[in-house]
């Protein structure tokens, strides 16, 4: 589900002419009364579906219920047409009352390729799935790409195919579900420009915020990961987070989040302490944006590359960290 970083930096990608940039879209109001079940009250704030085990799957839920008000399932596109896990998640969101927040990839993050072609079939396969499920759902999020400008750097070519179907599936849902709010995820340490593993690497020349402009969308989103860049929560910039004010004026998405806690790899250890002193710091240094949706990675860590097995709320025996109260406070 979350993406996989390497150590290694990409080559800069081949200069590329530029995309001609999508209209403006206008703001998406809020459906009348009558026509929503709830008006919501932001920021919204969950955790994505990741449980400690099949046998746990209802505990999950009731857990994540005290995290916040919004479960993620984050996957491979296809997995709508199988109707699979995005389904479950999306269905059970009435059982439960919380938000569903379902986000579609194409590609795989670590290594930057395509999970399968993005040919003519392939692409309607993903179109009439997509619209099959805003159709019968009518979901209030609904995000295709994640950590679109990995892409960007890893294949220039895909990326720039991918933009064009975006914005066309962009319409298309809004055509059949006007209020559902769409939109695409950026990976907020690379787009500052920022070198993962290498300490305050941070550089503004090598910044892609202009790639905001390729998409039309109704939030801006970002995962984020600064245990990748800063050793300690305290080493975090005060305007590492303000500094999106300077390129959005839309509401902001953080899909992911996560610190790890564990003492890999060598020179950024770290520890359940220093996990809940950025869960702190992560709500004071955003607390004057305007966040509609936050997202914790992990609630449970899960199977797989170090340091991200590590970062759930939760251990694995399901006691909590002392992260997870930070969590469930903050932003309060």
């Amino acid at each position: 589900m979350i993406v996989l970083f390497g150590c290694a930096q990409p080559e800069a990608p081949p200069e590329q002419p530029p995309i001609e940039p999508p209209p403006e879209q206008p703001p998406v109001e809020p459906p009348p009364e009558n026509e929503s079940e709830q008006m919501l009250s932001y920021p919204l704030k969950g955790v994505s579906l990741s449980t400690r085990g099949d046998e746990y799957f209802v505990q999950f839920f009731e857990e994540a219920m005290e995290a916040g008000n919004m479960v993620m399932w984050a996957g491979d596109w296809m997995d709508i047409e199988n109707e699979g896990a995005p389904i479950v998640v999306t269905e059970l969101s009435s059982t439960y009352d919380y938000i569903p927040l379902v986000e579609v990839t194409y590609y795989t993050q670590g290594e930057g390729e395509l999970i399968r072609p993005l040919t003519e079939e392939n692409k309607q396969i993903y179109k009439e799935s997509t619209i099959a499920f805003v159709e019968k759902y009518d979901p209030e999020y609904f995000v295709m790409g994640i950590e679109t400008d990995i892409m960007y750097e890893k294949s220039p070519e895909d990326y720039e195919e991918f933009v064009v179907f975006y914005n066309e599936m962009y319409d298309e849902i809004k055509n059949v579900s006007p209020y559902t709010k769409v939109f695409t995820v950026f990976q907020l340490e690379k787009m500052k420009g920022c070198e993962l593993w290498i300490e305050k690497s941070c550089n503004s020349s090598n910044s892609h915020w202009e790639l905001i402009d390729d998409f039309k969308t109704d939030l801006v989103a970002f995962s984020t990961y600064p245990c990748l860049v800063y050793k300690n929560p305290a080493d975090i910039p005060e305007d590492h987070y303000t500094e999106i004010n300077e390129h959005v004026s839309k509401p902001i998405a953080f899909t992911e989040n996560g610190w790890h806690t564990e003492a890999y790899p060598p020179g950024w250890e770290s520890s359940e302490e220093e996990q809940a002193e950025y869960v702190e710091r992560f709500f004071e240094l955003t607390k004057d944006l305007n966040v509609e949706v936050t997202v914790w990675s992990f609630m449970y860590g899960q199977g797989t590359i170090q340091p991200f097995n590590t970062m759930g709320l939760r251990r694995p025996d399901g006691t909590a960290k002392p992260s997870w109260n930070a969590w469930i406070e903050g932003g309060e």
